[in-house]
């Protein structure tokens, strides 16, 4: 088919490329002519795994390429998918439309045909009728354009495999010409065992919103129960094991740490707080409610989990070399990263701030320009006081502490994403402290299993 995204950000170039992978001609469009010309190259300005590879396979080819110009992507495509951004809008709460309503404007004069148009982003309930009748007042194919709403649950690090191969596809339709496309268009993943829940554009709308926020529900409440297991002497890393053998509550995404941050799960609580406000669900509104204030309260916690790493000695002044920028490993992505915020409140109480990420700084200067990055990680460990994980990064753990135990100042770790061998670095000589498990760590018994971690959800 001819398929067009329009939006290439972290949600629309993954999609673009698998789109094109999947064996459909694809243009992208984006009003950014430095980056259009990028991705044409076949170079992805985002940090996704097996990405590159795709976009310069198929740039290559031809079959995906990228344009400025959505009155091309009209003339071309007969499915036109809607990535674009919906931030938060000036109240704090809500989504801005902005660009969704912006694009569809500029889409719409152009469908002389009739076609359909799937919204991917995440908006309030009532978007896609909205749109439906915006699209058949400004489209000249009138009633031959279908709106359809077909929400994305990508997790960031893990875009491309989750395009290809998702646990699910939901759309929201209300036409069987809308199902026959959306059949069509996602042929290969539907053949390939995914199942396809078709429902009301409403129902699909809220299903995205839903499945973010019982994320951060969980992380929330994962974090809250990581604090009373360090003020109870507890190890969390076994109370989760425990937790997740239930399969009514499974491990995934109960991963204690900084907190959720990126694109996604910040502002869809936000958001679906505000429209369970609006909505009179009260009880719902209070809960979400809460689940925010743990994940704003975690920056603070990591705080003084730091100051008492230092044994008393003053918080200003003090050199810290914090691993992690990104909200989570496996993206460059920094929007609202918890380990960035940390940075910015040691900074603020006067630390002597050292950050080290493996794709992230660049994006991270952007935002704090302030703080001091390095790009090697054992030169970022130069003369610290205290060495802070903040980000989940493999080669974190993978990091030698008897060669880094000669370059820091005071051989003392905060681990708050429990990503390092205690027991390893300890041997090393270094003072370990990691978030919600007792200090020193109870010593796994010989033959004993060792516990691990399920990878963290969300996107």
């Amino acid at each position: 088919m001819r398929v067009s995204v329009i939006g290439c950000g972290h949600l629309g170039i993954p999609h673009a490329a698998g789109m094109a992978h999947l064996g459909h001609e694809v243009l992208g469009v984006d009003l950014d002519q430095a980056k259009v010309d990028q991705l044409n190259r076949g170079r992805a300005p985002i940090y996704e795994e097996q990405l590159p590879e795709l976009l310069l396979k198929h740039t290559g080819t031809g079959q995906l390429r990228f344009t400025t110009s959505i009155a091309e992507a009209a003339a071309f495509a007969d499915v036109h998918f809607l990535a674009v951004g919906t931030p938060i809008d000036s109240d704090g709460r809500s989504y801005d439309p902005g660009q969704v309503f912006g694009a569809v404007r500029a889409l719409a004069p152009g469908l002389t045909r009739p076609c359909t148009i799937v919204g991917k982003s995440t908006v309030t309930v009532g978007t896609t009728a909205e749109l439906t009748r915006l699209v058949r007042r400004l489209a000249p194919a009138g009633d031959g354009v279908e709106v359809v709403w077909n929400p994305e649950f990508l997790r960031e690090g893990h875009a491309v495999h989750d395009t290809l191969r998702p646990d699910r596809l939901v759309v929201g339709l209300s036409g069987e010409r809308a199902e026959r496309t959306v059949r069509e268009v996602f042929a290969p993943i539907i053949d390939d065992g995914v199942p396809l829940i078709v429902t009301t554009p409403e129902t699909a709308e809220l299903i995205k919103g839903a499945a973010n926020t019982f994320l951060g529900l969980k992380v929330s409440y994962i974090n809250a129960v990581a604090d009373m297991c360090a003020a109870a002497g507890a190890d969390v890393a076994t109370l989760v094991e425990a937790l997740g053998m239930d399969p009514r509550i499974g491990a995934g995404g109960m991963r204690p740490g900084l907190g959720y941050g990126g694109g996604c799960l910040p502002k869809d609580v936000r958001a679906f707080t505000a429209s369970a406000a609006s909505l009179g669900a009260d009880d719902a509104a209070t809960l979400l409610r809460a689940a925010e204030r743990i994940n704003e309260n975690r920056p603070g916690t990591a705080r003084r989990m730091i100051e008492d790493a230092l044994g008393g000695r003053p918080l200003a002044g003090a050199a810290v070399t914090l691993w992690g920028a990104a909200f989570k490993a496996g993206t460059n992505d920094v929007r609202e990263s918890p380990s960035l915020a940390l940075a910015a409140l040691l900074h603020r109480n006067g630390a002597r701030l050292t950050v080290h990420d493996p794709h992230a700084n660049a994006a991270a200067l952007v935002r704090h320009p302030e703080l001091d990055y390095v790009d090697d990680l054992v030169a970022s460990c130069a003369g610290a006081d205290v060495l802070v994980v903040g980000t989940e990064w493999p080669h974190f753990g993978d990091a030698d502490p008897a060669a880094l135990r000669g370059e820091v100042a005071n051989p003392v770790v905060v681990d708050l994403r429990n990503v390092l061998d205690a027991r390893r670095w300890r041997t090393a000589g270094w003072t370990v402290h990691q978030l919600g498990r007792p200090q020193p760590a109870v010593e796994t018994p010989a033959g004993a299993r060792e516990l691990g971690w399920a990878s963290a959800g969300g996107c």
